[in-house]
């Protein structure tokens, strides 16, 4: 990584890390967006995919109050298509959500269960829908986020106690999967 962030031959995760903690520490969300911004625009490739740093810089637009800016980048991280963690249209209809575009974002949502999605955007996917009070569409994400998961894993834990406060909210009783959170606690 270069200090002018003109091109770049590739970022370590660790590069990522110390650039994300110098900007939480200033506060300054849009300062970091544009250096994200920076970075993906003359990266080339590394550790950390270009895909990766657009959703970084997605995130930071949000943050810093603007998410049409952040719309624009999570589609270039789709359009990328390089490696990320959690797939980049879930940010997108998250964002189409806050924008007041529900049936937009619905639609989004609608392809990403077409395949393939992994565990992590099935808890995004659900933690966007309870945000936005589709607590039937999150209670599902999340239901086929745990029977996507490996036993004992991380995720699975997280989306089971994610799925066990939707159920909560939603006044349905106990089931197998609930059962197995009480195993795991």
């Amino acid at each position: 990584m270069v200090g002018s962030l003109g091109t770049v031959a590739h970022v370590t995760h660790e590069q990522l890390d110390r650039l994300l903690e110098q900007a939480l520490l200033l506060d300054d969300h849009g300062a970091l967006a544009a250096q994200l911004d920076a970075l993906a625009q003359g990266y080339e490739s590394g550790e950390v995919s270009r895909a990766a740093i657009l959703v970084l810089a997605a995130e930071e637009w949000r943050q810093a109050g603007r998410p049409d800016v952040a719309l624009e980048r999570f589609r270039s991280a789709v359009d990328d298509g390089g490696e990320v963690l959690i797939d980049p249209r879930s940010g997108i209809a998250d964002t189409l959500f806050e924008l007041e575009r529900a049936d937009e974002a619905r639609e989004v949502i609608a392809a990403i269960k077409t395949g393939p999605w992994n565990p992590a955007t099935a808890l995004t996917v659900a933690e966007t829908l309870v945000a936005y009070g589709d607590l039937d569409g999150a209670h599902e994400w999340a239901t086929d986020g745990v029977l996507a998961c490996a036993d004992g894993s991380t995720m699975r834990e997280v989306l089971l106690r994610t799925r066990y406060r939707i159920r909560v909210d939603l006044g349905l009783p106990e089931d197998d999967l609930d059962a197995l959170l009480d195993v795991s606690r």
